[in-house]
């Protein structure tokens, strides 16, 4: 199992890396809830350094476009991998992220 990490990126953005899988979503998302309590301004995550994903890194992103509104904050995406686009789209659920272009 590979693990799944974030890190404030060049520009500001926050760039998510490794696996999002079931095992690892949980742990993300305990990591990311402090970002978004202390969000001062619109959020932009990158995905482009994530190897692999499944259905519960559909789920983490709608979660983190559920909490930016919450708190009234923007979100976008940048690098979204083919693999949770596909799972996205299927879904039918692709609008609800904000993806921002390269």
């Amino acid at each position: 199992m590979s693990g799944a990490s974030l890190h404030p990126g060049d520009g500001g953005e926050l760039r998510v890396s490794g696996e999002l899988s079931f095992d690892t979503v949980p742990a993300l998302w305990r990591e990311a809830n402090a970002v978004f309590t202390d969000a001062r301004g619109d959020l932009c995550f990158d995905l482009e350094a994530v190897d692999r994903t499944d259905s519960a890194g559909l789920a983490l992103l709608i979660e983190w476009v559920r909490a930016a509104g919450e708190r009234g904050v923007g979100i976008r995406f940048r690098n979204i991998p083919a693999q949770l686009m596909e799972i996205a789209r299927v879904s039918g659920v692709e609008d609800l992220l904000a993806v921002s272009p390269d």
